[in-house]
């Protein structure tokens, strides 16, 4: 009982501190994305993290949850204290203008605050959620009115967000730059709305992730980190998302400005592989529609990063291309649960990035 105690106290003393200087190690965690397909609930999810001897894990809620009840999230939160689990929440698009937002969603300020006050029962003090994705950005409809009506949401939860104590992470999710997030979280407002800093998805905007950590890091309070490949392509450039020590990024780069900018937010890997290459056609004029004010000197910086970048070389199966056989969809689930694992591992060993493993 003391020990759970103990573990408690410290879970939430570190999550009271989001965003704050500090010299502790950088907690390692694990978004359940990851390992989306096997489709477990909270309970395994925190089982399974705390097997991987990580501090942190990110669950969505409420899809994840068996229940609302507040004696099974009590249950939870004690479940997560006992093996020293520090908890995220997440949910989906707060944008009903956003091609990615759910109409079964209902109100968006309602789905804020049924998630806050879920993650307040959980003990959980940073709810991630985004405003859109990709699709909105390649629309060809400008992005600011999906950035108006979201400040907009987010400023009518305020008060909610402030009374539970729990903090608003928008996700950098391909549709806003980083420096389009940062203005969107100064403007509904810094004392309770922050980032969720994610470092596959700026690529999918032109950006490398290192600027977007040199610009989001002091307003995040939490992360989504993996590896990617980037490279030219007759058209522009090419991508894919792979497990930490397969991709071109600088991820040295990336956890010395986190340790630098937001010491005490957890760095959580969000592993997202079995996806074919995309391709950005930055050669074709049409491109440029999605990216009206674009400077010069970021597209070159990104340009740097694709030029010194490299096609992924090793094995790995693809999904969601169609209908697939069971034997094909139980290896992407292994896939998923072996380059999550194997992600660990690295961050661990390579960044130097975890407090449990060293014990």
């Amino acid at each position: 009982m003391a020990e759970m105690l103990r573990r408690e106290f410290l879970q939430t003393v570190g999550a009271l501190f989001v965003g704050a200087p500090g010299s502790a190690p950088i907690r390692l965690g694990v978004d359940s994305y990851s390992i989306r397909d096997l489709r477990w609930k909270a309970s395994q999810l925190l089982e399974y993290a705390a097997s991987l001897k990580v501090d942190a894990l990110q669950i969505s809620v409420p899809g994840q949850l068996d229940s609302t009840e507040p004696s099974y999230l009590r249950k939870l939160k004690d479940d997560a204290a006992r093996l020293g689990i520090y908890l995220d929440t997440g949910i989906g698009s707060i944008c009903p203008e956003s091609q990615h937002y759910n109409p079964k969603a209902g109100n968006p300020a309602d789905s804020l605050i049924q998630g806050l006050r879920i993650s307040r029962e959980l003990g959980a003090r940073v709810m991630r959620c985004f405003m859109g994705g990709p699709n909105d950005r390649r629309s060809g409809r400008p992005i600011e009115p999906l950035m108006e009506s979201t400040i907009k949401t987010l400023r009518s939860v305020r008060t909610q967000a402030l009374d539970l104590g729990v903090k608003i992470a928008i996700e950098n999710h391909g549709d806003m730059q980083a420096h389009e997030l940062k203005t969107l979280i100064e403007e509904a407002g810094r004392d309770f709305v922050g980032a969720c800093l994610d470092v596959g998805n700026p690529i999918q905007v032109l950006e490398d992730p290192v600027q977007t950590y040199e610009i989001l890091g002091p307003y995040a309070f939490t992360t989504h980190v993996r590896d990617s490949v980037v490279y030219e392509h007759p058209r522009g450039a090419a991508f894919q998302w792979v497990a930490l020590g397969d991709g071109c990024l600088d991820l040295p780069a990336m956890v010395e400005l986190h340790r630098k900018l937001c010491p005490q937010t957890p760095l959580l890997l969000e592993i997202i592989t079995g996806r074919p290459p995309q391709v950005l056609p930055y050669w074709e004029d049409d491109f440029w529609k999605f990216f009206p004010r674009m400077k010069a000197a970021d597209f070159a910086r990104f340009l740097k990063l694709v030029r010194r970048g490299h096609p992924f070389q090793g094995a790995m199966m693809i999904g969601g291309t169609g209908p697939q056989p069971p034997e094909f969809q139980a290896a992407l689930r292994r896939q998923q649960q072996y380059d999550l694992e194997r992600s660990v591992e690295y961050a661990k060993k390579k960044l130097d990035v975890g407090v449990r493993w060293r014990s």
